[in-house]
């Protein structure tokens, strides 16, 4: 048996037996009047019997209550990188990327990862004040989850073990129970996710939306009132915890929503009855409101520099660094440099599941692809374009990942133009035009058109890779695509090339799902097809055709078979060296920075972090509800007026 429970319980009790804060000081300032009104119960009430105790870390200290952070955001949608940020989760990821538990007070894995007992922390209130219980569980599974018109694709594939559904149980209040016949190893790490996989929802509040809750007059009514089709969409629409749109809906994160869409400003106020403490026992978050600017993105550069903001990092790239330091001093903030985490940056996709025949004998010609990253200078690429700071290196584990492995990251990617020509003159690819470019099989000249959605950077890039492989006798050519008409070539079996980011997790460790490595998802531009036959279970695509093609599916079922954490780790091994060998993708670089602009005095920030999706949640994974302002006038700052203030 395996138990996730917090490592620091013990701790936690030690901390606040020996330190306890007074009580006026474990109310949050914002929150006090109300309690004082008898409007809000007092903190020691609002808190589960088991609050989590939040993990500081050695950088992170304790803080003071108080305070407006801003952002800025490009459109409306961007609510939903709130529930990112907060990253309060079932189970989350600490910093050393291990599962712990956070909403859940522990974790029981039974039966070589076949059962899961999920404990809830008893005491634990939605926003609202209403309990947290198994009934919130049982409302999502029985009267969400399979229900059709609620969910026409059935059950999340995340819980679905040999297209089978789980067994779940609901023993008492505070205990839930999912139950396989096989083991299921990716069902934590979906609650972990920055998009996690919910499998609970506010029962009282969702079911003045349900059928089954609601009288029939009454429920037209609401659908009329929220101008929904039906039902169906009405509650869809009303129960979507992740875009964090809805004020109305509770939630169990530090931050909720206090207006809806459309809006120019989004302001996100404390949850009253939010699960974590600090040592000394205090209810985060420290600070109270946050608040999201709606701008045009091509502006957040600019106004950031104009420090508009208290904290930024989405919409900033690596090139408007020169312009962020310019302006620290004048405007009070300073610009750290975290690591993008992904497994390239950027990398070269061959579509292995290209419709033209020649084109798919010649992709699929491992010498191809080996003789096309032996023609790539990454050196000067990581030098004129990310000033000498990235990691060169192909599209696989960074450091940091148990997995990572300094070979893999070099493999055919030494700068060696002599050992590309000879591969190609071995692949039989001697005949050259006029200019000097190789002819293919059929006679057409060696033109390899990369189709890319990127901006300047993708293209300066290519500019660069182009003059080295035309010293290899191949002519490249840019073709700049909207994403959407790019995604649609590329399923279709139209697009040669492709230029995009690389592995999402760059930091994986054999507990998470090897699917990024693995031909199951049509967005894998390597192998389109290939990723949609798995989809669709056989409906549309191609099923793999290669010998690596099909092992990559072996070890994949392979790794979910297995209820051993050796195991799973020995078929990641396995599966990265498959890829080193083979080039599915051709990496260029990693580890490039990602500017984030800090306003002076918020503290808790780290120096030097991780940027990333997953694993991470962007600021998730440094607990942004630990972030407080140092000067007590920030703590202070009242909302600006505004659309929504």
């Amino acid at each position: 048996m395996i138990v996730l429970r917090p490592a620091l319980t013990a701790l936690a009790l030690l901390l606040v037996a020996l330190h306890p804060a007074q009580a006026s000081d474990r109310e949050a300032p914002m929150l006090a009047a109300l309690v004082a009104e008898g409007k809000l119960p007092p903190v020691e009430e609002r808190l589960p019997a088991l609050p989590k105790l939040a993990d500081f870390g050695t950088e992170q200290t304790l803080g003071e209550y108080g305070g407006t952070l801003t952002m800025l955001m490009a459109r409306a949608r961007d609510t939903r990188q709130m529930t990112v940020y907060s990253y309060a989760r079932l189970v989350k990821y600490n910093r050393d990327l291990e599962l712990v538990p956070d909403i859940l007070d522990r974790v029981e894995v039974l039966e070589d990862g076949r059962e899961f007992v999920l404990h809830l922390r008893p005491g634990h209130r939605w926003s609202d004040g209403e309990p947290f219980t198994a009934d919130d569980f049982r409302y999502w599974w029985e009267d969400v989850a399979q229900n059709k018109e609620l969910s026409p694709a059935g059950v999340p594939t995340e819980l679905l073990v040999d297209d089978t559904l789980p067994e779940v149980l609901f023993p008492d209040p505070v205990t839930v129970i999912y139950r396989w016949q096989a083991p299921n190893p990716r069902f934590l790490p979906a609650l972990a996710e920055a998009t996690p996989l919910y499998i609970f929802m506010p029962g009282h509040y969702m079911h003045l939306f349900h059928a089954r809750y609601s009288k029939p007059e009454e429920l037209a009514a609401r659908i009329k009132q929220t101008g929904s089709r039906n039902w169906a969409q009405m509650h869809n629409n009303m129960g979507r915890a992740r875009d964090a749109d809805n004020p109305d809906l509770p939630t169990l994160e530090p931050w909720m929503v206090t207006n809806r869409p459309p809006a120019d400003r989004f302001v996100f106020e404390r949850n009253p009855y939010f699960h974590r403490v600090d040592a000394q026992g205090r209810q985060l978050p420290y600070i109270d409101r946050v608040i999201f600017d709606i701008t045009q993105s091509g502006l957040i550069a600019g106004k950031t520099a104009a420090g508009e903001v208290d904290l930024q990092g989405r919409y900033l790239r690596f090139d408007e660094v020169t312009l962020l330091k310019s302006s620290e001093k004048k405007h009070g903030y300073s610009t750290l440099l975290w690591r993008i985490a992904k497994g390239a940056h950027l990398a070269l996709y061959p579509n292995l599941t290209v419709d033209d025949p020649v084109w798919r004998g010649v992709l699929r010609d491992v010498r191809f692809r080996r003789a096309l990253s032996l023609a790539i200078n990454r050196y000067e690429l990581n030098r004129v374009i990310y000033f000498g700071l990235a990691i060169e290196g192909q599209n696989t584990m960074l450091p940091g990942s148990p997995l990572y492995d300094l070979e893999r990251r070099s493999r055919w990617s030494k700068f060696d133009l002599a050992e590309a020509n000879r591969l190609l003159d071995e692949i039989g690819l001697t005949e050259r035009d006029s200019r000097g470019f190789r002819l293919m099989a059929d006679g057409r000249p060696l033109e390899i058109i990369v189709e890319t959605a990127g901006g300047t950077e993708e293209a300066d890039v290519l500019s660069l890779i182009s003059d080295s492989w035309a010293k290899a006798g191949i002519k490249l050519f840019i073709k700049p695509l909207s994403l959407d008409v790019l995604r649609n070539r590329i399923f279709g079996g139209r697009t040669v090339m492709s230029i995009g980011s690389g592995l999402e997790n760059g930091l994986a460790t054999p507990d998470f799902v090897p699917s990024e490595i693995a031909p199951v998802d049509q967005n894998q531009y390597q192998w389109a097809k290939w990723g949609q036959y798995y989809q669709t279970k056989g409906a549309s695509g191609e099923a793999p055709d290669t010998p690596e093609g099909v092992l990559l599916m072996d070890l994949y079922d392979a790794w979910f078979a297995s209820g051993d954490r050796q195991e799973r780790a020995d078929v990641w091994q396995a599966m990265l060296d498959l890829h080193a060998d083979q080039v599915f993708s051709i990496g260029l670089v990693a580890g490039v920075y990602q500017p984030i602009a800090v306003r002076d005095g918020l503290a808790n920030i780290p120096q030097d972090g991780i940027w990333n999706w997953s694993p991470g949640a962007h600021f998730g994974l440094y607990g942004m509800d630990r972030f407080y302002f140092t000067d007590p006038a920030r703590r202070g700052l009242a909302v600006r007026p505004g659309n929504g203030g």
